[in-house]
Parts: structure tokens; sequence; C-alpha cells
């Protein structure tokens, strides 16, 4: 019983750092073309709607399916075409 407890306490503290570090309505992106190394990014949820967005989730569905290594949402595609996308959406 205590184990259970514990589980589940360990459970709640995880589920407060995430939202700590993600504010609602938004979600954690990992970005670059290099294998080993990418930088994290959050943005609105609201992007998922967009089309320039979704162009590349669809890359990133052909590369990764539906398994992220990352534990999030990766996107393979360089940095600087990440910004362009994401810049001309926030000017929106």
């Amino acid at each position: 019983m205590a184990l259970v407890r514990g589980l589940l306490g360990a459970k709640k503290i995880l589920s407060r750092s995430v939202t700590a570090t993600t504010p609602k309505g938004f979600l954690p992106v990992y970005v670059g073309e290099d294998k080993v190394q990418k930088k994290r990014y959050i943005v609105p949820v609201s992007y998922l709607n967009q089309p320039s967005f979704q162009a590349l989730l669809s890359k990133s569905e052909e590369e990764f399916g539906f398994d992220h290594p990352m534990g999030g949402l990766t996107i393979p595609c360089p940095e600087d075409t990440f910004i362009t996308v994401t810049s001309s959406l926030k000017a929106r």
C-alpha cells in the first residue's frame, strides 16, 4: 500500500513539474536535424491548425511516425526554418 501511495505521489510531482515548465495552451517541440542535440521550443497549441506548421508536422511524421525519442514532439528541420515558420504565425 505504501508503494502505491509513493507512486501516486511521484506521479503528482511529475505532473506538476511538467505543467510548471509548459504553460497551459502550449506544447513543447524539439527542433533540429542533428540526431543527438535538438533545441526545445514552447509553441501555442493554436499553431497545430496552421497549414505551414502542419507541413512541419508531416515531415516529423515521415521521419519518426508516432514514436518521438525526445519524449515530446520532434520536428526534424533546420532551426532557422522553424523560426521562420513560427515567426510568420506570430505576426497573424
